[in-house]
């Protein structure tokens, strides 16, 4: 066996060994947490149209294309696809060469957006999906010091996968998409709340549990605390709502059905939030929260 032979069996053998684990993460539901890292080292490999032949790997490449839902897989399975196809020879009749200028834009193109979505910036097509990654992005470098142990790309990953998570909850760019994507940005560039940014790089807190987590479960211990304490004064205190409040006749008390009401407002959450409404009934002393 000649030097030219070995190393193509050892390409192709390298080649089958990733194919039988993708496989594994070809239906729908499974891990595919190693799907992106193997198809990155298919891409480094050098495969010929005798190795695609032999392993079928474009088949499971693309299975594995069509059952993902992650947008980085996707985008990186069709770069390898569209590649090994090069190595396929036209069976049907050959398209008429396009002039140079155009080919050497669209190369310009090409290489620029897989550049992007190899690094995990770009949702192809949608460019509210991209702004709010990097927005995201932005806020978990903060000042670019990373804990110990912590790569400055693993921020790229979980901006991908925070925003995922966000854009699940809803399927639509919509008020409420973007109302999560802002409170998350605002929370993690709160420098008196380096908690939550550690916790998220060091993977104690998941991107899947940030993406659901409440603006209380967010601040930081001082704005909890002084939650606390006005929540705690709106409800224990009847001064707050007889004195400072502002008395009207919109409000029904829900015990005695009366509508001479006294209300206060504060800012018991953070700041990006609305403020609480408590209202106390001046017939018969009931206190209660407005949401």
């Amino acid at each position: 066996m000649n030097k030219t032979s070995k190393i193509r069996m050892s390409c192709e053998d390298e080649v089958l060994t990733i194919r039988k684990k993708l496989e594994k993460m070809t239906s729908e539901d499974t891990d595919q947490t190693q799907a992106l890292d193997l198809l990155n080292c298919l891409g480094k490999l050098d495969i010929n149209l005798q190795i695609l032949t032999s392993t079928r790997i474009g088949m499971t490449v693309n299975a594995l294309r069509k059952s993902s839902k992650e947008d980085e897989i996707i985008t990186v399975a069709k770069s390898l696809i569209k590649t090994w196809k090069k190595f396929v020879p036209d069976s049907g009749d050959k398209k008429p060469d396009k002039p140079k200028e155009e080919q050497k834009e669209e190369k310009k193109v090409e290489k620029h957006s897989t550049h992007k979505n190899i690094r995990g910036e770009s949702f192809s097509g949608d460019e509210v999906r991209s702004r709010c990654r990097e927005l995201l992005l932005i806020a978990m470098k903060g000042d670019g010091v990373m804990p110990e142990g912590v790569e400055e790309d693993r921020c790229g990953d979980l901006a991908t996968s925070l925003e995922g998570e966000i854009f699940g909850q809803f399927k639509q760019t919509n008020q409420k998409y973007k109302t999560q994507i802002r409170s998350r940005v605002f929370n993690l560039k709160d420098k008196k709340n380096p908690t939550l940014r550690q916790n998220l790089l060091l993977g104690i807190v998941t991107a899947e549990r940030l993406a659901k987590m409440t603006s209380e479960e967010m601040a930081n211990d001082d704005v909890k605390l002084e939650r606390e304490k006005f929540v705690k004064e709106g409800i224990d205190s009847s001064r707050l709502a007889i004195v400072e409040g502002t008395k009207t006749d919109l409000l029904k008390c829900g015990k005695c059905r009366k509508s001479n009401c006294t209300y206060n407002q504060i800012q018991t959450r953070s700041a990006d939030e609305p403020m609480t409404t408590f209202v106390l009934c001046n017939e018969c002393g009931n206190r209660w929260k407005f949401c």
